[in-house]
């Protein structure tokens, strides 16, 4: 394994579409979403570990979230996990990271990458993360990798290339588009030139931290200020005081849409975002009537293709539904129509206006 690789696992999200399985004080990371006795950052953390070495990885996420990460991954050095005492979206995160190790190893190559998604096929995904940071090696670049697209879905960024490649199987951008209408995520389709925005990140840390200097200057300031306290022990308390400062702005926003060294790798690796009970839903077991069912103790009968998370000490009886979520918690009972998953979100806001906090 290489000394110069490392990966930044972020961590900070709070799931709200998989509520109520996902809490703000326990989100979807931290559960076993698919069944499989893995919760996500945990298979997360497994698939780095087969090619970066174990001190090279770190984990970006909540204040809240620190002992939790603590007790998923006991193998983890308690320095590698960094607590950010606010969310403010991608790009401070991916800034900590960076100027933290611009002080450790500053030709060091970098992965930034979610702690949610589900990736299948393993090997595939090492093999081009390797062919990426062979890449960046040698090119001032910020690499993103692009999914090839396999319907037309409205939930997903968009990522457009270039014709030709730069390299092998590396092109450069051309734009970035959020998530499209279902006339425009066809048009995309059919064109053979759109990817799916995977937001896995690759780049040399002194080029991520260029680009900071270049798109994000007041946010590199604050940064910059505080930098010869990281990796010593007043290094939280300085990031406690830059992050109110901090503009709340993704990566993509702030600087992948503005410069003009960006390059995609399209790649097929089984990959998913895991953004929504259906997305579970298509990665989990099925029974012969297309029920994905994660709970011992679940009956099903004359009903069909619904996804169904139950407590194991809890019988559930499921009769004459089809195309739904079930998700039973020991205080909430979810049952919602899989084609109204994008509501969930309004959904918790309704809970939370009308009923309080309790529940989130």
């Amino acid at each position: 394994m290489n000394k110069n690789h490392y990966v930044a696992i972020m961590a900070g999200g709070i799931g709200s579409r998989f509520w109520p399985k996902s809490r703000t004080s326990y989100p979807k990371q931290f559960l076993d979403i698919l069944h499989t006795g893995r919760t996500l950052i945990q298979s997360t953390y497994d698939r780095y570990r087969q090619f970066i070495p174990a001190e090279n990885i770190f984990i970006v996420t909540s204040v809240e979230y620190t002992n939790i990460v603590k007790e998923q991954l006991p193998e983890l050095p308690a320095e590698n996990i960094l607590s950010e005492p606010s969310r403010k979206n991608t790009a401070p995160c991916i800034a900590y990271i960076a100027y933290k190790l611009q002080q450790i190893n500053e030709n060091g190559l970098l992965i930034c990458a979610p702690a949610d998604h589900l990736i299948l096929d393993t090997p595939a995904f090492t093999k081009v993360c390797l062919d990426a940071f062979q890449f960046v090696e040698n090119i001032n670049s910020l690499v993103t990798l692009g999914i090839k697209p396999t319907y037309a879905n409205t939930g997903y960024g968009y990522i457009q290339h270039e014709a030709l490649p730069v390299a092998d199987n590396v092109y450069k951008v051309k734009t970035f588009t959020e998530k499209p209408n279902h006339e425009l995520a066809k048009t995309f389709l059919a064109s053979g030139d759109f990817l799916w925005n995977a937001g896995i990140f690759m780049w040399k840390i002194k080029n991520i931290v260029a680009a900071f200097e270049k798109f994000l200057p007041e946010m590199c300031e604050l940064f910059v200020a505080e930098k010869e306290t990281f990796n010593t022990i007043h290094e939280q308390e300085a990031v406690e005081r830059i992050y109110p400062q901090c503009t709340n702005i993704s990566i993509d926003y702030g600087i992948m849409e503005k410069a003009d060294n960006v390059y995609v790798i399209p790649s097929s690796f089984g990959w998913s975002d895991l953004g929504t009970w259906t997305s579970a839903y298509e990665n989990m077991e099925k029974d012969y009537f297309g029920n994905a069912v994660a709970g011992k103790n679940v009956l099903i009968i004359d009903a069909t293709k619904n996804v169904v998370h139950a407590n194991d000490k809890k019988l559930v009886l499921l009769q004459g539904l089809d195309d739904f979520i079930v998700v039973d918690t020991k205080d909430v009972l979810l049952i919602c129509k899989k084609e109204k998953e994008q509501e969930i979100k309004n959904y918790v806001a309704e809970v939370k206006r009308n009923i309080g906090d309790q529940f989130l």
